[in-house]
């Protein structure tokens, strides 16, 4: 019988915007990445040494965030040099990945004690810079959707997912306000509290939340917004598309981390660590690469297949808000409870640090389970190049 995975504790520090002016614009990826595994180490009292691996999610894996950055943070969190670490990239869902390969390890009897994480500092590693310009998906890819236009960035697969499903721009824009106000009130009434781990240097003063939420805005100005993948190259190829997809309906650029101690149920009772959550069951799925956006509705369909659960057995989803089509399309397509997703925001408020999203969304899951008496919870997310990630926890 399989060894069963659980979640001793998750933590996050608040997001920044990752522009040149965000409040983490000045500290170094590794150091970002050591303040959530610090945060671990100090809210659990485990020492370091027991952890077997650190597994972490980066997308911009290039300079201060290239060479294997979940190491570096390792060793800047001061954890011995016997602790090894890796860094993965599956896009947007690093991090969660990372649980995924974390958790499987556990529970293959590989790991007694690990550590998923991930971070991103879009203000110091801008999006797409990793790419330096190249082409990275090579001949054969490009030959293979010529005739569909080629491959196209995210944002255009979410217009084409606002179109196929037939959202408003009035509808995006909606989804979008109610994230901000949900995200607000949640730090309003302290329900992020337990999951944060500040960044030394960045007190409450600087940073008293995340830095991207913006409540009170109107549809009206929400509706002056340029839409930024209108333009002759893009219309001429898709010329059905009335688009709607802006900056306000998006995910911001972001910088922050996150870490998840997991564990086997044994470890943890022998080194007095209580247990959170139990890792339930995991999926991932590819997809078309063009609609790209879209395998989050596969994955869950998939992840309750496996877990032999039902749409109505859960009672918290979080589904990352890469857009709002994303999760519109994926409300209309699975037929869940609006009521039960995304209930403190999502990244369209929040942020979206790429490679530490998959981390900062299992954090928040975890809390929302504790906070509503909630049994089972649902994470899934969208990734570029068409695939998407979902698992299921259990809360304990």
């Amino acid at each position: 019988m399989p060894r069963s995975a659980v979640i001793v504790d998750a933590v996050r520090t608040p997001v920044a915007h990752g522009k040149p002016t965000g409040a983490y614009h000045d500290v170094h990826p590794v150091e970002l990445a050591a303040v959530a595994l610090r945060g671990l180490v100090d809210r659990t009292g485990i020492d370091p040494v027991a952890v077997d691996d650190v597994i972490g999610g980066t997308v911009g894996q290039i300079g201060e965030q290239s060479s294997n950055t979940t190491r570096w943070a390792t060793l800047a969190a001061g954890f011995p040099e016997t602790v090894p670490a890796t860094t993965v990239d599956r896009q947007c869902g690093s991090s969660q990945q990372a649980i995924h390969f974390a958790a499987q390890g556990v529970m293959a009897g590989q790991y007694d004690v690990v550590i998923a994480s991930g971070v991103e500092s879009m203000s110091r590693i801008p999006i797409g810079s990793h790419t330096a310009g190249q082409d990275f998906a090579g001949p054969s890819v490009k030959e293979r959707y010529r005739e569909r236009g080629g491959l196209i960035p995210q944002g255009v697969s979410a217009e084409l997912i606002a179109d196929r499903w037939k959202l408003s721009r009035t509808e995006l824009d909606e989804f979008a306000l109610g994230s901000h106000a949900k995200a607000a009130a949640a730090w309003s009434d302290g329900r992020f509290a337990d999951q944060l781990v500040r960044v030394p240097g960045i007190g409450d003063d600087v940073l008293p939340r995340d830095e991207t939420i913006r409540p009170g805005g109107s549809l009206e100005s929400l509706s002056q917004l340029r839409t930024p993948f209108k333009n002759e190259h893009w219309a001429s190829i898709y010329p059905e598309l009335d688009f709607k997809v802006t900056a306000a309906n998006s995910s911001p650029l972001n910088d922050g981390s996150a870490a998840v101690l997991l564990a086997s149920e044994e470890a943890a009772a022998r080194l007095g660590l209580r247990p959170r959550a139990r890792l339930h069951s995991f999926a991932v799925v590819g997809d078309d690469p063009l609609m790209m956006l879209t395998g989050v509705i596969p994955a869950t369909q998939k992840v309750l297949a496996r877990a032999g659960l039902s749409l109505a057995d859960i009672d918290a989803f979080e589904v990352n808000e890469a857009f709002a089509s994303v999760v519109l399309a994926w409300l209309a397509e699975t037929g869940a409870d609006p009521a039960k997703v995304n209930v403190n925001g999502g990244a369209i408020s929040i942020g979206h640090p790429l490679g530490a999203s998959g981390a900062r969304l299992a954090t928040t899951l975890l809390s929302v389970l504790e906070q509503t008496g909630g049994r089972y919870g649902l994470q899934t997310m969208c990734e570029g190049g068409g695939t998407a990630n979902a698992m299921i926890i259990e809360r304990l």
